[in-house]
Parts: structure tokens; C-alpha cells; sequence
């Protein structure tokens, strides 16, 4: 891995006009927009700069070893519990919140599923009522507010895809035509048509044909939990973030771990303290900052950051920093086809079902989702046969029965992932872990969550249908992974949500804090509600709409 030069460098002690905490969806939009606006900008990642030259197919350094989702530098442990009535225990493999640490964050290593939410997700609350014991709420934005947004981010990043029959109204279709269908695509088609439902086309941000400079997509099979060796997949890491270095007024700082945000005598932020690859402190002065980590490690920082003026931890006047931790419900069916269908080849999903989308009170239980047809684990063979080959419907680890049905089913598997919405119950939450620390001292991330009983009631229902699906398109074998709480999320969201009461959220209507005029958080925290299980275009969505509202407040002098 090469050094990368950043073109510009600020000095640490001279203000910058913006310090943003993370390179993400979020974060790398962010950066650009704010920088082409002419702003003075630094970035802080904790991961390395990786570019397309260091991305491989290695499947036991990327999912065994974890080599974009551990941290860099040093052992930095979770904790996980069910209820605050159980004691966190320590994870060692998968940790409970997943997200990758690299320049470009997570929109590195994703499927690139970019649906957006509808109308219906923003105002859920007032058409449904209330649910008790949840923090069902409307969002203080609608659709209709944010739907330019979404349309740019769309164009600006480059997305495949075609309007489906139930999706939200658009000002604009897609840049770029669907990708070809694979065979997963085609079988979800059949049983799906014939069952009377309406398969559609999966928009991804993924290039089906070459893009501002970019190549289209060369169909190796790696991207869920890979980088993009092609820089076909829309990530900020090639679209947002050299854009925004290109101006010369963005500073990319990689290998750099926020441990606090300091404030000054007035109660603003003043600095962001922060460990470099070797665990050196350093601190970078700033007229504003930007929190962009993701919906668990904002609120982290956010709590590691507290003071005698802040003794509950930064912007968390209204106690719910890290509360109302949503992420998604997914749920598993699996199924083996007379044919073999290469589903190895290319991306990951190619249609997906959203009859279901809405909320149904016919059902019995709150929630909406869509279904998808993939190979799961990218079709890649060593975590095919640690997972669905040796744990189909032959129960098998070892021997000549164990090998058969790993190379039988590599080549005639289909998936179904079932994607769901996630209530928002304060006691799901991020905190500090009052014992485990990581190698430099900060305390361990401690995730408190468990699904709502409506979400594993939808994740149930989702896969009823998904076997109905299976069977209408002529499996000749299907069975369903048990329905259990999740003991990890890669969708981490709703931590520090937005609102217009200062009571009842962590930052407004424009993403910024409340209590503190130039601090503003914007990414999955921010979120209100889940929307049905792909919400990283909504939060690129919000990230356009904040860099607009955040460069506005700093030419008026209104941060």
C-alpha cells in the first residue's frame, strides 16, 4: 500500500473552516461539497487510503481477518448484550456494529443497493399512531423536501437503475440503464410474476456502462465485503473524495482516530483530538466540525467527549445520544435449482420484490420490506462452503458428503435476503463499556440491542413469502435460516436523530446540534426511522442537502 498525497496540508494549528470525522456516504459528500464552495476542509479517517491497486479477491483477509473492518492500528473490541439486564460480553469474530475503516468508509465495501425510501417513511407516525415502547416518530423533513437530493446524489455518484412500479415520484429517471440480470434475477422474475407480484429492476451504485472517466462494471462477482478493483462501484473513495482533493482545499489526514472533540470557554468545539497510526495525540483546530462516523461511532466519540460542561457527554443535553439504535431486520431464505446458474459472476443483486414495502395492518404487526434475489456471500467459494455449503439442507461439515454439497450447491444455490424496517426503542443503544478499554486506552464500544418482536414478526413473513417465491420458480430444494434477534448490524442508524424539539432529538432540521451552533452530525444517526433496508442513498441524500444548509449558515456568519 503506497502513501497517498493529500496535495494540500493544513497546519494543525491554524483554523480550518471545517473538520469533518469520517470519509463515508456521508462524510465524502460532505467534503466535496464544501470544499468546491470554497471552504478550507480537513478529513479524518481512521483507516488507511486505499486505492484500486490494493483492493484483491483474497476472501480470508477480507472476511476472516477482517481487513477493512478491524482497526489499523491496534486491538479496538466491542461489546455486546441483548438488554441492559445482561452483562456485555466481548466478540471476537463478526463485531456486533460492522462497518469498514478505509478512506470512502463502508460505500467501499457495500452491495451497492440504492433504493430510496418513499413518501410513507418520513410521515409513518402520524398515519399509523403510535407503538408502545418505541420512539415511532415522524422525521421533521418529508420526501418531497429531500427528493432533489436524492436525484443528485443519483447523477453525481452514477447509479444503475429503472423506475419500478411502486416507487416514489422522481424529477429525474437514472443516469444509467439497470445491470444485466443474472440467473438469480431471472428466477425471482418467474416465481415472483407468477405469484401476481411485481419484480423491478435493483438500482445499484454500480456503473453498467462507463461513467464521468469511470469504466462499467467487469462482472468478477467480488463486491459485497470487497473494494472495486475497477472503480466501477460508486464510491466516495473514487467519486466524492478526489473531487473535493482536487480543489486544493481538502485535506484527506488517513490513520487518524478521533478520540475527542474539545470546546471551548464559550461551549463551541474548538479542536478535534486524535491518535495517529503509531498512537501519537494530535489536534486539529477548526471553526466547525462535522461528525460523519457512522451511527455508532459518532455517538461513541460524541460520549467520549463529555466535560464538567458536558458531564453526559457532548450535544447530549437531551440524553439520547446513542439511544434509538435501529438496524434494519434481514432475515434468509436459500434454495438449490435443477440448472446451473454462474450466480459467481457479476454484482450482487439484479431485481428485488417491494409489494410488501408498506406497513399492513392486516398483519398483525408494524413493518414493510422488499426482497432480493443474490448469491449471499458474493458467490465467493471459501465463505460459500463456511456457510450455505456445509450448512444447507444437509447439516454437514466434513467428508465426502460435506464436499459434494459444497461443489453442488456453489453452482445451483439462489438466495433470498429479506430486508425489513427496525423500530426505534431507546433501550437499543451505543454506550461507553464501563470495563473494556482498547489498546490506547478509550473505552470499548458497548452495542445494546435487540429486534423488536415486530421486526422478527416481519422478518418471518418476508420469508413466507420468499419460500412462495422459491417454490413458484421451481427450486427443487428451499429452507429458511432460523429467525433470531441480530447479534450484529452493518445498517447503524438513528443515534443521534433529528428533530425539531431539542427535548426529544440530538440535532435539527439541518443537522446541527442543538446545544452546540458549529457542531453538526450527518450520517445514518441522523436517521428518524429505518426505511426497509437499504438506506445509504438516503443518507447521501441528507449529506447533499446539509453541505447546502451548513455552507449557507458559514457565509451569513451564522456558525
Amino acid at each position: 500500500m503506497t502513501d497517498h498525497d493529500p496535495g494540500v496540508r493544513f497546519n494543525e494549528r491554524d483554523n480550518v473552516d471545517f473538520a469533518i470525522i469520517g470519509s463515508g456516504a456521508a462524510g465524502g459528500v460532505l467534503a466535496r461539497e464544501l470544499s468546491r464552495a470554497g471552504f478550507h476542509v480537513v478529513v479524518l479517517e481512521q483507516g488507511p487510503y486505499r486505492t484500486a491497486s490494493d483492493f484483491s479477491h483474497d476472501e480470508l483477509r477480507v472476511f476472516v481477518q477482517g481487513e477493512m473492518t478491524h482497526h489499523p492500528s491496534w486491538n479496538d473490541p466491542q461489546t455486546h448484550r441483548q438488554s441492559s439486564r445482561d452483562k456485555a460480553q466481548a466478540v471476537n469474530g463478526i463485531p456486533p456494529a460492522l462497518y469498514s475503516r478505509t478512506v470512502g468508509g463502508a460505500s467501499v465495501h457495500f452491495s451497492g443497493n440504492y433504493w430510496r425510501m418513499r413518501p410513507i417513511d418520513f410521515k409513518e407516525r402520524s398515519l399509523l399512531g403510535s407503538i408502545a415502547g418505541t420512539g415511532f416518530s415522524d422525521w421533521p423533513i418529508s420526501y418531497e423536501e429531500l427528493e432533489p437530493y436524492y436525484t443528485k446524489a443519483e447523477w453525481e455518484i452514477g447509479v444503475s437503475g429503472a423506475p419500478g412500479p411502486f416507487d416514489a415520484p422522481r424529477s429525474k429517471g437514472y443516469p444509467l440503464p439497470p445491470m444485466p440480470i443474472k440467473s438469480s434475477g431471472v428466477l425471482l422474475e418467474k416465481g415472483a410474476r407468477k405469484l401476481g407480484l411485481n419484480p423491478q429492476p435493483a438500482p445499484v451504485a454500480i456503473l453498467s456502462k462507463p461513467y464521468r472517466g469511470r469504466p462499467p462494471c467487469g462482472h468478477c462477482g467480488f463486491c459485497m465485503g470487497f473494494g472495486c478493483e475497477m472503480n466501477a462501484k460508486s464510491s466516495t473513495l473514487v467519486t466524492m473524495l478526489p473531487e473535493a482533493e482536487a480543489t486544493g482545499r481538502c485535506e484527506i489526514r488517513p490513520l487518524s482516530t478521533v478520540f475527542r472533540i474539545a470546546t471551548n470557554k464559550a461551549g463551541r468545539v474548538s479542536e478535534v483530538q486524535y491518535l495517529d497510526k503509531d498512537g501519537q495525540q494530535h489536534a486539529q483546530k477548526a471553526k466547525a466540525v462535522i461528525l460523519a462516523a457512522n451511527g455508532a461511532e459518532t455517538p461513541r466519540l460524541l460520549l467520549m467527549s463529555e466535560s464538567s460542561a458536558n458531564p453526559d457527554g457532548l450535544a447530549n443535553g437531551s440524553g439520547l445520544v446513542g439511544k434509538y439504535l435501529m438496524g434494519n431486520g434481514h432475515s434468509v431464505n436459500h434454495a438449490y435449482f435443477e440448472h446451473e446458474l454462474n450466480e459467481w459472476k457479476s454484482i450482487q443483486v439484479t431485481r428485488i420484490v417491494l409489494d410488501f414495502y408498506e406497513a399492513d395492518t392486516g398483519r398483525g404487526f408494524y413493518g414493510g420490506g422488499g426482497i432480493d434475489a443474490r448469491p449471499l456471500v458474493n458467490g465467493s467459494p471459501l465463505m460459500h462452503a463456511l456457510t450455505i455449503g456445509g450448512g444447507g439442507p444437509m447439516p454437514l461439515r466434513w467428508g465426502k458428503a460435506f464436499k459434494d454439497e459444497v461443489l453442488y450447491g456453489f453452482n445451483h444455490h439462489v438466495g433470498l435476503l429479506n430486508s425489513t424496517t427496525s423500530l426505534p426503542v431507546e433501550s437499543n443503544n451505543i454506550t461507553l463499556d464501563p470495563e473494556l478499554k482498547d489498546d490506547q486506552g478509550r473505552p470499548a464500544m458497548r452495542m445494546t440491542y435487540r429486534d423488536h418482536d415486530d421486526d422478527l414478526a416481519m422478518m418471518k413473513f418476508l420469508q413466507d413469502k420468499s419460500e412462495e417465491i422459491l417454490s413458484a420458480a421451481g427450486a427443487v430444494k428451499y429452507w429458511r435460516e432460523p429467525v433470531e434477534p441480530q447479534p450484529f448490524l452493518a445498517h447503524l442508524l438513528g443515534t443521534c436523530r433529528m428533530g425539531d424539539d431539542p427535548a426529544t432529538s440530538v440535532v435539527d432540521r439541518f443537522h446541527r446540534s442543538h446545544e452546540i451552533p458549529n457542531l453538526f452530525i450527518c450520517d445514518g444517526s441522523s436517521l428518524v426511522s429505518s426505511g426497509r433496508g437499504q438506506p445509504t442513498l438516503t443518507i447521501q441524500a441528507l449529506a447533499f442537502r446539509a453541505a447546502e444548509h451548513i455552507a449557507r449558515f458559514a457565509r451569513n456568519g451564522e456558525i
